[in-house]
């Protein structure tokens, strides 16, 4: 369990320091360089999922909670939604003009879910966790940045349309990898 939160904390910390600790990393980046800070900053953030892959597979699920038994099926359409508000945060889109954080509210939407299908501790260390940290940036990057300017420019309704079937084809793609990630097949004899 002590990898699973080593990698969720390293995770949250690597983040949420633009945010929470700006001085901290302006002074880091001043003295070693841009370039190198972006790069420790992604291996970092390599490290935190390798330590959040591993932790996960290897800890004990343990009871702690019951989950509804409509969680399972509910999760597999809050994912498809999160994966659409991840991706759309990239470029132009007109979910910009409802919310201000897609990509936060993308991941803070995807631990919900997660946390309605399971009711393990690992679980609810990994999803509660990174919920807990894209809820947090939610709140410390909008004070950072003022009052909310939404975009001026959209994409057009094509545009729109692909993101939506973009977002289809990886869920399609997670759906089927999620045994091989998470050590846990979604459908079949040995799912949960």
């Amino acid at each position: 369990m002590s990898i699973l939160v080593a990698g969720v904390l390293l995770w949250s910390i690597v983040h949420l320091m633009k945010s929470v600790t700006p001085g901290v990393r302006a002074s880091l980046q001043d003295t070693i360089g841009e370039g190198p800070h972006k790069g420790l900053a992604a291996l970092l953030l390599l490290v935190s999922l390798g330590l959040m892959i591993y932790g996960w597979r290897t800890t004990p699920a343990e009871f702690v909670y019951d989950p509804p038994s409509w969680g399972r099926h509910l999760n597999m359409l809050l994912v498809i939604v999160a994966v659409y508000l991840i991706g759309v945060a990239q470029g132009k889109s007109r979910i910009k003009q409802w919310i201000r954080h897609p990509m936060l509210t993308g991941v803070l939407i995807w631990a919900i879910g997660h946390l309605l299908a399971n009711g393990d501790n690992k679980s609810l260390v990994l999803f509660g966790g990174l919920g807990l940290w894209a809820l947090i940036s939610i709140f410390t990057v909008s004070r950072n940045e003022g009052a909310w300017v939404k975009p001026s420019e959209v994409a057009t309704p094509g545009r729109e349309v692909i993101s939506v079937v973009i977002a289809l084809i990886l869920y399609a793609i997670l759906f089927g990898a999620h045994r091989f990630i998470a050590g846990v097949a979604l459908v079949g004899p040995h799912a949960v």
